[in-house]
């Protein structure tokens, strides 16, 4: 292929895969990103082509022809046989706008194909090697010998483009194996691979922002903790300095009170007895007596009282 004479007239991003060549069910990626996929035109062969460059390597080299069909497996994945090649592509497109874009001008490269055929085989012969060779130069089975770009040399039979029943029915097959679950499945898998990393990011910036509010949580526990622990002291201390007026009289205060009015009582019990058995003369000094022990007990009952009000 040169670009001096092939030029690109649609390109787009896809997921490049290959069906497996040894069970024919499974898909093979071509790579782990988007690659350019574009239609081109060979004027000196009169062939249209879909060619993905992966690095240095042709990963697809197709030429279309008028039999090939393009199926939509799902809403971003679709796939052709290339019977040439001997291989099925599959594309895996970041949207089903893109998909349909290149579906689209898959049916007019076909028709274009077409018509160049047409034209061809009324001048009376193939002009292009692209298209057909003589049939005794085919080998027994569709083979493609790349010898380096502008070289390439497609052998096959002039029904090539025209494939028999049992070509048909193996082509069938062959698509029909082609798990459909998978395809979609790694298609959706390689499509979002470049928003799962913004997702990624964006999830990583959500985790430090939850990490920071975190931290400000457990500071703000700690502080109400600190605040509890501080009015819970303040209780206790407010409630030591609290105390009955009792516990201040002291208990000696009391107990030599308790003392004085048992000692009135007793000398009242002496008096009674004593005027009992003395009669008149002892009452006089009695009499003082009992004066002096009412106003010691006065004084102490004034006492008590006027700490009371204090």
């Amino acid at each position: 292929m040169s670009t001096a004479r092939e030029q690109p007239i649609f390109s787009t991003r896809a997921h490049v895969f290959q069906i497996d060549p040894a069970t024919k069910r499974n898909w093979i990626p071509a790579g782990k990103h988007a690659l350019t996929v574009s239609y081109f035109y060979d004027a000196t062969r009169n062939v249209y082509r879909i060619i993905s460059i992966g690095g240095a390597k042709a990963i697809i080299n197709s030429t279309v022809t008028p039999n090939m069909t393009f199926t939509k497996t799902s809403q971003k994945f679709g796939q052709w046989a290339d019977s040439r090649a001997n291989t099925v592509y599959g594309l895996g497109f970041a949207s089903e706008q893109h998909l349909t874009q290149f579906a689209e001008k898959f049916q007019e490269v076909k028709e274009a194909a077409r018509l160049a055929r047409e034209k061809s085989q009324d001048g009376g012969e193939l002009t292009s090697p692209a298209l057909g060779l003589a049939s005794h130069q085919v080998p027994p089975s569709p083979l493609v010998s790349a010898n380096g770009p502008g070289e390439e040399k497609l052998f096959r039979s002039q029904s090539a483009d025209a494939p028999g029943p049992t070509e048909r029915e193996r082509l069938k097959k062959m698509l029909s194996e082609g798990s459909v679950g998978e395809v979609q499945w790694e298609a959706e898998f390689f499509a979002l691979q470049d928003s799962n990393i913004k997702l990624a990011g964006a999830l990583r910036e959500a985790n430090a922002a939850a990490a920071q509010w975190r931290q400000q949580l457990e500071a703000q526990r700690a502080e109400a903790e600190r605040l509890r622990q501080r009015v819970a002291e303040l209780e206790a201390q407010a409630a030591s300095e609290v105390t009955p007026a009792s516990e201040k009289e002291g208990p000696g205060q009391g107990q030599s009170l308790e003392q004085l009015e048992a000692l009135v009582q007793t000398k009242d019990q002496e008096i009674q007895t004593l005027k009992s058995q003395t009669g008149g003369p002892r009452e006089a000094p009695e009499a003082a007596e009992r004066e002096e022990t009412q106003q010691k007990v006065q004084v102490c009952v004034g006492t008590r009282r006027w700490g009371d009000g204090g």
